[in-house]
Formats: C-alpha cells, sequence, structure tokens
C-alpha cells in the first residue's frame, strides 16, 4: 500500500509478537499456541502479523504457514534475511495467505557490516537488489528493513533504500534495532532520509524500536509525527532483550491523543486486555502490575485523595476508561448449573467459538471447576479455554497426584504421568514445600533432569475460591521451556504447568539435536574424500 492509497491519518499497527516476541529467552510457542494468539490479533484488528521467521526452523514455518493459511483480514507476513534461501522459505509459508508479504532486511551499520557480516558496503548494496528483487518476483507486498539503521551513516542508508525501492519494496522500515536512539535524533534522521531519498514519500514508512533505554514508544512516537505510518511492535512490550514498543501503549496513546496529533489506528481497543492475558499466558512472561495500560494498577487507586476524586469524577484521575481496553470482560457469570449451550453461548460472545469434541472437553473441564467454585466468571473461562483447547503434540501429561505435607515433617509427592508413548509411570520425591516435591516426583518419573529457573502463580480473578494460574520456565540440557496451568488448587496448576514446561523444553532439545547431527553429517560428506 502507497501513501496515495492509505488515509493520511491512519497509523498501520504491525505486530510482531509471534516473531520478535518470541525470541525473548525461556518463550517456545508451538504452532496451535502461535494460531491461537494470531487469531485474536486478528480481532484486535492489527494490520500486519509478522508471524514468524519460517527459514528459523521447521516448526517456525510450520506455524508461519498454519497462520497463513487459517487467519483472515491481517496481512501475514514472514521475516527473511535478504537470501535467497531465507526469501524462498519466507514466501513457501505465507503463499497461502489472502495478503502475503515478505519482510527481508540487511544490517547497513559498518559495525555489523565490518564484525557480523565479514562484508563490505559495496555487498550489502548488490544483497540489497538482488534480494528485493527476488521477493518481488513472489509478492506485490515487500518490506525491507535496513538493520540497525540508527547507528548506521545516513548518507549510505538512503542509497539503500534507494536501491530497494528502485526493486519494487512498498514499505520501508527503519529499525532502532539496539535502542540507542533519542526521540529528536531519531526524527532528525527520518528528515535527513526523506531528504536524500525523495522516493520514500512513494511507500509506507515504517518505525521498529526497542526498548534497551526505555524510550521504544517515545521513539515509535517521534517517528509517527515524523511522517511514518506504520509502527512495529509486539503486546506487552515483548521482544529481544529489554523488548519493543508495546503494542497497547502506541495504540492507547493515538487513541487518547487523537484530537492534538489527529492520527488513529484501527485498533480494537476492547481486545488490548484480553490479547495480553492471552500472551501473558501462553508465553509465561508476567505483565508488571504497574505496566501502562494493561498492568493490573494501571487503573487502581490506593490514595485516599485519589479515590475521593475518581469516585467524584473519573476523569480527576484517570485519561482513560477502563472500558476502553477491555476491563469489565468480568461481568458474565455461569454456575454449576448452566448447559452446554449457555458455554457455547459465553465463549461465542468473548470471540471464541467451539463445537463438537472441543465444547465437549471445555464443557466438562468447566463442569469440574463450577463444582468447586460458586461463580465462573469471563476471565475464568477465557484462562480455562486457553489451557485446554490448544492442540496437544503427544508428550507428557499430569495423570494424578498424591501430596503428604506437614510441618512436622518433609512433604513427599508421588506423581502419575503419562509419557509421550502412551504408557504411565511414577515417581515419588520429597522436597522443600508440595509444590517442589510434585517436580522433582516428575522429574523422577519421566527420568529427565529438569531445572526449574522460574515459577509463578497469579489468581485469575479475586475471592477465596479464585483459579490459580501457574507458569513454569526449566531448563533441560541447556534449552529452555516454559508451560502454563490452571486450576483452583495450585499444586494441581503447577504440576500442569511443569509438565508442558518439560514437554516444549524436550521437544526444543530433541529438535536442536537433529539440526546439529545434520549439519556435522553434512560437513562430513564435504569433508570426506
Amino acid at each position: 500500500m502507497s501513501p496515495a492509497e492509505q488515509d493520511p491519518n491512519r497509523v498501520l499497527i504491525f505486530d510482531t509478537t509471534l516473531r520478535d516476541g518470541e525470541q525473548s529467552p525461556g518463550i517456545s510457542l508451538n504452532t496451535s499456541e502461535k494460531l491461537e494468539i494470531a487469531q485474536q490479533l486478528a480481532r484486535l484488528g492489527v494490520d500486519v502479523i509478522e508471524a514468524g521467521f519460517p527459514i528459523a526452523s521447521p516448526g517456525d514455518f510450520e506455524a508461519v504457514e498454519a497462520i497463513a493459511r487459517q487467519v483472515d483480514g491481517p496481512v501475514i507476513a514472514g521475516l527473511a534475511r535478504i537470501h535467497v534461501g531465507d526469501i524462498d522459505a519466507a514466501f513457501n509459508a505465507v503463499r497461502d495467505s489472502a495478503r502475503p508479504r515478505i519482510h527481508t532486511f540487511v544490517s547497513t551499520s559498518d559495525i555489523h557490516i565490518e564484525h557480523q557480516m565479514r562484508s563490505t558496503r559495496a555487498d550489502v548494496l548488490g544483497l540489497t537488489r538482488a534480494g528485493v528483487a527476488h521477493a518481488k518476483a513472489y509478492v506485490d507486498d515487500v518490506e525491507f528493513s535496513p538493520m540497525d539503521a540508527t547507528r548506521s551513516d545516513v548518507e549510505f542508508t538512503a542509497e539503500v533504500l534507494q536501491i530497494a525501492i528502485d526493486e519494487g519494496a512498498t514499505t520501508i522500515n527503519i529499525p532502532d534495532t539496539v535502542g540507542y536512539t533519542m526521540p529528536h535524533e531519531y526524527t532528525a534522521f527520518l528528515e535527513r532520509l526523506y531528504e536524500l531519498t525523495p522516493a520514500l514519500r512513494d511507500v509506507v514508512l515504517s518505525v521498529h524500536c526497542h526498548d534497551d533505554l526505555g524510550l521504544a514508544v517515545a521513539n515509535s512516537f517521534a517517528g509517527v509525527l515524523a511522517g511514518a505510518r506504520q509502527v512495529e511492535c509486539a503486546i506487552n512490550g515483548l521482544g529481544e532483550r529489554a523488548g519493543n514498543a508495546s503494542l497497547e501503549e502506541i495504540v492507547m496513546l493515538l487513541r487518547t491523543r487523537q484530537a492534538d496529533v489527529g492520527l488513529r489506528t484501527g485498533a480494537v481497543t476492547t481486545e488490548i486486555a484480553r490479547t495480553s492475558r492471552l500472551v501473558s499466558r501462553l508465553t509465561g512472561y508476567s505483565v508488571q502490575p504497574n505496566k501502562a495500560i494493561i498492568g493490573r494498577n494501571a487503573f487502581a487507586h490506593e490514595s485516599g485523595i485519589h479515590q475521593d476524586g475518581v469516585l467524584k469524577n473519573r476523569e480527576t484521575y484517570e485519561i482513560m476508561d477502563a472500558q476502553s481496553v477491555g476491563l469489565d470482560s468480568n461481568s458474565l457469570v455461569l454456575g454449576k448449573h448452566s448447559g452446554r449451550h449457555a458455554l457455547r453461548d459465553a465463549l461465542a460472545e468473548m470471540g471464541i467459538v467451539v463445537d463438537g469434541a472441543a465444547l465437549n472437553t471445555a464443557f466438562k473441564r468447566f463442569k469440574q471447576i463450577a463444582d468447586k467454585k460458586k461463580q465462573v466468571t469471563a476471565m475464568d473461562l477465557e484462562a480455562l479455554v486457553t489451557d485446554e483447547l490448544r492442540e496437544e503434540i503427544p508428550s507428557y501429561a499430569l495423570e494424578w497426584f498424591e501430596v503428604e505435607a506437614s510441618s512436622r515433617r518433609p512433604p513427599h509427592a508421588t506423581v502419575g504421568v503419562r509419557l509421550p508413548d502412551g504408557s504411565e509411570a511414577t515417581g515419588s520425591f520429597t522436597g522443600d514445600g508440595p509444590i517442589d516435591a510434585v517436580f522433582h516426583a516428575i522429574n523422577a518419573a519421566t527420568n529427565v533432569d529438569a531445572r526449574l529457573r522460574e515459577f509463578r502463580i497469579d489468581a485469575v480473578t479475586g475471592g477465596q475460591d479464585a483459579l490459580g494460574e501457574t507458569s513454569v520456565v526449566l531448563e533441560v540440557g541447556g534449552v529452555a521451556g516454559s508451560g502454563q496451568g490452571v486450576s483452583t488448587d495450585i499444586i494441581e496448576a503447577a504440576g500442569r504447568a511443569y509438565v508442558r514446561a518439560l514437554s516444549n523444553a524436550v521437544r526444543r532439545r530433541s529438535v536442536a539435536t537433529e539440526a546439529e547431527e545434520a549439519t556435522a553429517a553434512a560437513a562430513s560428506r564435504v569433508t570426506t574424500p
């Protein structure tokens, strides 16, 4: 889309949660989880979903391909280095989308060219010309990024961009890859690029800012004010190192200050809170309580003066309505007498369509929880559906557990775990606490030496009968995996989370081992006479 075709006051939202966000340490999403997030991003109304980096692994390719085939509405983009193999993989992954995009990139900073690429500026120019042309031969929608642009020579960057535009790039993205620049510097850099490359006004200018100095949103906003009409961001600010610009902050900044800046997005803001919770639940990355827009304290008031003001008039201390970001989703209530149709209708109202076996699974789990809770709220249902209805890859599963706990002797746990081959194994262990004992018992049952790195418990809603939501990150042979579990019993929730994290870590280690063996075999064939 060129600026001539786009509303000049419309800022496109390019979501990279599934690509840059998933590169955060410890995050390991399978295809069904990525697809679930992508479908929610479509409901949120993002314009572009960067679904992954197809060349990175067979799993990443499969996920991007599934999203391209099953998610309607947004542009579906695949990332590719400026190499033929990468671009081929990206195209093959996104080709079935109604709106496919190839996003290709090459470094333009001298520090990257010299030390990472071991190359020259001349080579970068040649790679850009050949790579963008190759991508353009596949799809009309090609995005190009000069990586580490803000630490690059501006004249050289402009030369690279002109080549990319000449070869057919329709979106030019200017990344602050290491989060080094400041807003006034970013503005000046973009203005200089407009001067040196007038053709930039004939394409969509995009910004992609990292948060290493806490300036990702500020820099992105500066870029928009300088003329950019696409912002690359991620839910909850996920991403490499300190993360990317936070999607919810960018969207609500433009919405709240629209009268002043005259710009808008197409985001359905009432889906923000649900999207944030889903991403947090599936990645295991919690949202800090004081996080802007979606932290649990974002609309809380502790000070008596603030409470008094808000009670008299919300606008005294709130510049946004909590309902505008979807924080009123606790109103729907079901109980143990509610039927299958009531559950299906409640889920449909939340944008979750389930039928057949999936509905039966959800209803069975709902009844189990409803017997323990007086009321099952929308947020409870959301957590249950996320926990139960994801497509399960054959792996470990917690079948049952027994825990003996006392203040007079160490807790002892015995567990039954279903193994990938369908058989059941038992394990017992004594730990520092009941959950620690369960974790060690699972290790004993599976005969896997997993080491716990992170463990967190949260309540989905308030009250003594609240669902407990646990997140686990563990490590197996140097490879991390995360998992989540939901139950009114936190020991059960913790055990479910642990076996899921174990499954993810073992699966990732297996893939890494196979890749190493394939590389070694290829090297052997090359060097053997």
